[in-house]
């Protein structure tokens, strides 16, 4: 212990130990006791994509992007100059909300994506629509579906919808395990939507906004990109075994 010490020499402690607290990386632990079964399911699933792809399996991962606010800077937007940000009002007008669909076939890289005013399961079944009637279903024989556990995907009721439209094909469901949406690669779609169409945030309506997220889509679709996933179940599987052995395993008295 020392009364005062240089911040230099703290500095110079922290970058020897290549240490960086003014970093942060938030995560979330699962709490679904099935997680190892249902994650291995998805990821083995991520590994065989293009190998299903061939045999007639397509792959398709789907979720919303909730409450898109199309909000209108009052102060206008300022573009970038030399040595200038962009430069926008911090006030702004409210002029609705949208919520997007989106499902992001794996192999290929390539997004189906729509706008709706609501976000229950009966519009997930218009979206679902779309991919069931869609180019990317001509000639396959399965669809293995990667949803979430959230109540827009009413996981009660949707595998005896999907039975009832009596499709050509066959759709496997594949539910994520809960809270691990890092799983989901339809996530990876929306962050840079986020970065390169909703910020700065300034629409004059809500007409403006889904023709701007729906034109950042198409232009993605013409020179698509598989998603490079490296995460695999047996990089899974080592890492659940090495925290076991380091936390073992407490019985009840």
């Amino acid at each position: 212990m020392v009364s005062s010490i240089a911040p230099s020499t703290i500095r110079d402690w922290l970058r020897a130990d290549k240490i960086k607290p003014w970093q942060r990386h938030s995560w979330q632990k699962s709490t679904d006791p099935e997680f190892l079964k249902k994650a291995t399911v998805v990821l083995n699933l991520y590994e065989r994509a293009r190998a299903l792809a061939r045999r007639g399996e397509i792959l398709v991962c789907a979720d919303e992007k909730t409450c898109i606010q199309a909000l209108t800077a009052t102060g206008g937007i300022d573009p970038a100059g030399p040595g200038k940000p962009v430069r926008h009002g911090a006030r702004y007008v409210r002029k609705g909300v949208l919520n997007l669909f989106a499902g992001l076939l794996v192999h290929t890289g390539e997004t189906m994506a729509c706008c709706l005013q609501r976000k229950r399961f009966v519009e997930f079944q218009t979206f679902l629509q779309m991919i069931f009637q869609s180019l990317w279903t001509q000639r396959i024989r399965v669809l293995h579906l990667i949803l979430d556990n959230g109540s827009t995907h009413a996981p009660k009721q949707i595998r005896g919808w999907v039975r009832s439209l009596k499709l050509p094909f066959k759709v496997r469901i594949h539910w994520l395990p809960v809270n691990a949406s890092w799983l989901d690669q339809v996530e990876i779609v929306f962050s840079p939507l986020q970065r390169k169409v909703l910020t700065p945030r300034h629409f004059i309506n809500t007409q403006e906004l889904e023709s701007r997220i729906m034109d950042y889509f198409a232009e993605c679709n013409v020179h698509p990109k598989p998603i490079q996933w490296s995460y695999t179940s047996t990089m899974l599987h080592k890492q659940f075994a090495s925290k076991l052995h380091r936390e073992p395993m407490q019985c009840a008295a």
